[in-house]
């Protein structure tokens, strides 16, 4: 079934269950942002493939990713610089089906939202990843966006893991991407080894 939603085009991919700020300052997205905190409802973050969100396409929509994450906005205040500062967190997956610019500028598409994965216990021999996910817990700027971890839950280490860890956006986009648990586990593996220097074993 298809819905329609807005969509935040950004040059970072967000995960389900995973947290970002976000600075709002485009009168669009300042409307937009009212809404949805007024009727609670949420809109869709897809990853800007490149240029700036103007780039790309005769119908001046810009070049966006296929797939995205529904966000709900979980905190927002005033930054110090007087812009409103929003925090948003991944809730599903979308596949985006079509795309156009609205009279205002801003973006929507209809899209056909995943049903979020069941909680499914973390293999053992992927109990590394939950070590990793855990350090990186600590630190000042994770610490702030207040995630709520369960260390045991494959999908929220995996998808945790994918936001948190310094990769390429394009890497990121790739394991939003995947469908199988396992194949997600296993590629962050691989990344993490890489990141660590080890050779592939």
């Amino acid at each position: 079934m298809l819905t329609e939603i807005a969509l935040f085009p950004l040059s970072s991919v967000l995960m389900p269950r995973a947290r970002m700020p976000l600075q709002i300052f485009e009168q669009r997205y300042l409307d937009l942002v009212a809404r949805c905190m007024r009727e609670n409802a949420g809109f869709g973050v897809v990853w800007l493939k490149q240029g700036s969100e103007v780039s790309g396409g005769s119908l001046d929509v810009p070049n966006i990713s296929d797939v995205g994450t529904y966000a709900s906005i979980v905190d927002w205040d005033q930054l110090p610089n007087g812009l409103l500062g929003i925090t948003i967190e991944g809730r599903q997956r979308f596949a985006v089906e079509s795309v156009w610019r609205e009279a205002d500028g801003l973006i929507k598409a209809e899209v056909s939202l995943d049903v979020p994965p069941e909680s499914t216990p973390l293999p053992d021999h992927y109990s590394g990843l939950a070590e990793v996910l855990e350090s990186l817990l600590w630190h000042p700027q994770v610490k702030r966006l207040g995630l709520s971890v369960d260390l045991k839950d494959a999908w929220t280490v995996a998808y945790l893991l994918g936001q948190l860890l310094p990769l390429d956006e394009s890497i990121k986009h790739g394991l939003l991407n995947l469908d199988s648990l396992e194949q997600l586990l296993e590629e962050l593996d691989t990344l993490l080894r890489e990141l660590s220097g080890e050779a592939p074993g």
